[in-house]
């Protein structure tokens, strides 16, 4: 079973800025797409970016200049960059992933890390 690992979220003032990890638990194959999404109370969840095959990026146009996403195609890693942080941008970030469950299956699944918090307060 492909398992995402998190980390990296905290506590930062605005203005601040913070890195998030996520690590997929593949070996032999890679994931198709990687990225986060983030839920505020009372909210839905929401995209904040993707990197697909590792190169093709896409943002929520709300963090467009502050965060940037990437990726080590290598490890199944990917990063979050957030810079310039807000108080809006509180809320539970969320590893994704697309990809297959085991080498050669052509068959793709949704895949989710267990949550980080982001609080960005004075």
């Amino acid at each position: 079973q492909v398992q995402l690992v998190e980390s990296g979220g905290g506590l930062v003032q605005p203005g601040g800025s913070l890195r998030l990890s996520c690590a997929a638990s593949v070996s032999g194959f890679s994931m198709n797409a990687m990225g986060w999404y983030r839920q505020a109370p009372g909210k839905q969840r929401e995209l904040v970016a993707t990197i697909t095959n590792g190169a093709r990026t896409n943002y929520a146009d709300s963090v467009k200049g502050r965060f940037t996403i990437s990726a080590d195609n290598a490890k199944n890693t990917v990063y979050l960059q957030m810079n310039s942080l807000k108080p809006e941008d509180t809320a539970v970030y969320y590893c994704y992933a697309n990809g297959p469950q085991f080498r050669g299956s052509s068959r793709l699944s949704d895949y989710w890390g267990q949550g980080t918090q982001v609080t960005v307060s004075s």
